[in-house]
């Protein structure tokens, strides 16, 4: 009983962190909360049992096509959901802009794939029990991605780049620095971030059109508590959420877990607005 609770809370904690850390590269890049980091993962399995299972292409082949899908649809939001509202007087409109476009592909997904859920392939022959893939394969994605985005932003000239355009956008820009082409480019990363946490996650999760919606909320809630745009937070926040859930889930059951999960979650709000990996905002007295 330990043992599950334990192996499903750290799988499911790794995508909520997965979704997270997209929710924290499009912000960083572009100072706009995307609302299309749910509708990411969901594709992620969907397009995952897409090629796998439907069409029997290799698992890497699959999982190629799924980050270029991904990527793809990353540049799509950012050209079509957040540049037009950067040049706008309300910028607040992100909101509308980018849930709209996630509303969008979540229906068509739903019209073209399924309204059931289905099952996702086996993508390695490795299990059961608590080492299965399903298990494991979310923890191996969510570590990789968080080392390969440290040696990016730590070692490269790009990665240093976009650290620039998220510290200070105007002053990048007087530097010389390509903002346009830094943020089509961030965005690219965290569509490709966002389709591998559905994809890692896709026998968890199944391939689902309703994930979205979940994906959105959870994925948010590592953000949150992690601090916003702190990557090592929402990885802390994710796993440490997974776990809540999951034991709740044994505990209470049903409904309840939620309720639980959400009173959690505004209590710590509550006394540490600004998240336990983020910094205390200085106020004038």
């Amino acid at each position: 009983m330990l043992e599950s609770i334990i192996a499903y809370g750290l799988a499911m904690g790794a995508i909520y962190a997965l979704i997270g850390i997209t929710y924290n590269v499009m912000f960083t890049a572009s100072r706009v909360f995307s609302f299309t980091a749910g509708m990411l993962g969901m594709l992620g399995g969907v397009l995952g049992a897409l090629f796998i299972r439907k069409l029997g292409l290799p698992v890497i082949a699959g999982l190629v096509l799924v980050l270029a899908a991904g990527a793809a649809i990353g540049v799509i939001t950012e050209i079509v959901t957040v540049r037009p509202v950067l040049k706008s007087l309300d910028q607040h409109l992100y909101v509308l802009s980018t849930l709209a476009f996630a509303l969008l592909i979540q229906q068509f997904t739903a019209i073209e794939w399924s309204t059931e859920p289905q099952p996702f392939p086996r993508l390695l022959d490795i299990g059961p029990g608590v080492f299965d893939q399903q298990f494991w394969l979310p923890l191996a994605a969510c570590f990789a991605t968080i080392v390969g985005l440290e040696l990016l932003y730590r070692r490269t000239l790009v990665g240093r780049a976009f650290l620039a355009i998220a510290e200070d956008n105007y002053a990048a820009r007087a530097l010389g620095l390509p903002e346009q082409r830094l943020r089509m480019a961030s965005y690219a990363l965290a569509g490709m971030i966002g389709v591998l946490a559905g994809f890692a996650g896709g026998e968890v999760l199944l391939a689902f059109f309703a994930n979205a919606p979940m994906l959105n909320f959870y994925g948010f809630v590592p953000v949150a508590l992690g601090g916003m745009g702190s990557n090592r937070g929402a990885v802390i926040g994710g796993f440490a959420l997974g776990l809540f859930q999951q034991a709740a889930n044994f505990l209470v059951g049903g409904i309840f877990a939620s309720v639980a999960v959400f009173v959690v979650f505004i209590l710590v709000l509550l006394a540490r607005p600004e998240g336990f990996g983020g910094a205390r905002a200085a106020r004038r007295v």
